[in-house]
């Protein structure tokens, strides 16, 4: 029986074309299996028990549907005003509503059983991030024996901050019920060490393995990257100026979506900051596009509308009629014209507070010309910084620290520029998408089985 890769998220790419750097990693792997991606339907509603199939792909796609109330509570409520905040150290931004934990175990619950009838003994399955931490111990629970993988896009979250959880001594325990954990950076795979180590529940294997009850786990660092070739032949586009007339001269660009852990405020302050101690004529700006993204929340609200008044304060200090110094696009921007951007920015602001890996920073380095390169300005807190050593690293809490780098990218010579974009690209190019999924699989199929299962229900030959 053929082996086929089962993919679970809380995002289902959606459309004829699906596109985006998780669809890009996943594509081949689960082509080439034969596999299918499970995840919610965009649009909330009931379901019967049964996917939804959608669309037409090389590999099935199928949709499970949340009700309004299970969008309020299990997505908006415990995946992102619990763990969110929590693993993006922001403890004091977590909201905690006792309806919260039901639903997020419940959709969990529910999810497990609808792919416990789809799935055949031989299929791998891989759990993408985490608003399904439980779902493994929920498939245990039923029987199923297969080997689970799981992989957290975010950071780790700090141990102190573990004890929050509405039942934090079931966060190490559902983690355990995976063959393989997957994190982003070394730094996580400390964190997550860190954790297991102070639970007496856990016990260090001589091979590097956690057993935990019945149940013995991995955990290893694959940090995920995007597709290069890609990414370099559309930003290398001839005769498509993305600005048109009114390009701006020099500019760094910043692309985030509107999150309070991107670091935005702080990132608006330090160019206002460096206008302030500006060469004499010199009149740069800086692009930020920033897509709006799970409205309602209050944390997003008000970061809203802390950037929409940065913005106007910084731009009535330093605009003239032709000159805006900081233009704030709140909505998204195609992606070919994104890597056009990319290429022609001086600098790229990369300056997140907490971030798992941040592909921005990567996808701005394979954007430049090695002719002429740009100069990439990285938060030493997201996780890229942890091998993009090359980039102008600073600390996004201090204003000063970036005001200045941002003046040195602008007037860093070529020489300089070209050696440190080399050695970044050089980064970009070792952990491209393909090797990410491909190194998560190999691992996941040589890891070690549970120690002990409850019998094993028949299940379903084939996908329906």
């Amino acid at each position: 029986m053929n082996e086929r890769v089962i993919v679970v998220s809380n995002r289902l790419p959606m459309g004829d074309n699906p596109s985006g750097g998780l669809v890009v990693s996943l594509h081949d792997v689960l082509a080439a299996s034969g596999g299918c991606w499970i995840g919610a339907h965009p649009d909330a509603g009931s379901d019967d028990g049964r996917f939804e199939p959608i669309g037409e792909t090389p590999y099935r796609r199928l949709a499970f549907r949340l009700s309004d109330a299970e969008v309020k509570n299990y997505y908006l409520g415990f995946s992102n005003s619990v763990l969110w905040p929590l693993c993006h150290r922001r403890a004091d931004l977590v909201k905690i509503s006792p309806g919260f934990t039901d639903a997020y175990r419940a959709v969990n619950r529910r999810v497990a059983e609808m792919i416990k009838g789809e799935i055949t003994a031989t299929d791998l399955i891989w759990v993408q991030d985490y608003h399904f931490i439980p779902l493994a111990r929920e498939l245990r629970r039923l029987g199923v024996p297969n080997r689970i993988g799981f992989f957290l896009h975010i950071p780790f979250p700090v141990l102190a901050d573990l004890s929050i959880l509405p039942s934090p001594e079931s966060f190490a325990q559902d983690l355990t019920h995976y063959n393989l954990i997957g994190l982003q950076t070394r730094g996580d795979v400390a964190r997550c060490l860190e954790m297991f180590r102070s639970d007496p529940r856990a016990e260090f294997m001589t091979d590097g393995s956690i057993k935990f009850a019945d149940h013995v786990t991995r955990v290893r660092s694959f940090p995920i990257g995007i597709d290069v070739t890609s990414f370099r032949a559309q930003a290398a586009q001839d005769g498509k100026d993305p600005f048109g007339a009114a390009s701006p001269e020099p500019f760094a660009i910043g692309v985030d979506r509107l999150d309070y852990s991107k670091g935005l405020p702080n990132r608006f302050r330090a160019f206002g900051r460096y206008l302030e101690n500006r060469q004499d004529g010199i009149r740069p700006s800086l692009i930020q596009i920033a897509p709006p993204t799970r409205q309602g929340v209050q944390a997003y609200d008000d970061i809203t509308e802390e950037l929409q008044g940065l913005t106007g304060k910084i731009n009535g200090q330093f605009a003239e009629l032709d000159w805006t110094p900081i233009r704030f696009i709140n909505r998204s921007v195609e992606r070919s014209r994104l890597a056009r951007l990319f290429r022609r920015a001086r600098a790229g602001l990369v300056t997140s507070l907490a971030d798992g890996m941040n592909l921005v920073a990567k996808e701005y380095v394979a954007a430049q010309s090695e002719d002429d390169p740009g100069v990439l300005i990285l938060s030493r807190f997201a996780g890229a910084a942890e091998d993009m050593t090359d980039a102008l690293l600073v600390n996004p809490y201090d204003i000063e620290d970036m005001a200045g780098a941002i003046d040195r990218a602008f007037r860093m010579d070529l020489s300089e520029r070209r050696e440190r974009h080399r050695a970044c690209l050089e980064c970009v190019i070792n952990s491209r998408a393909g090797l990410w999924a491909e190194n998560f699989l190999t691992m996941l199929r040589a890891s070690v089985e549970t120690l002990e299962m409850p019998p094993t229900p028949e299940l379903h030959p084939q996908l329906n």
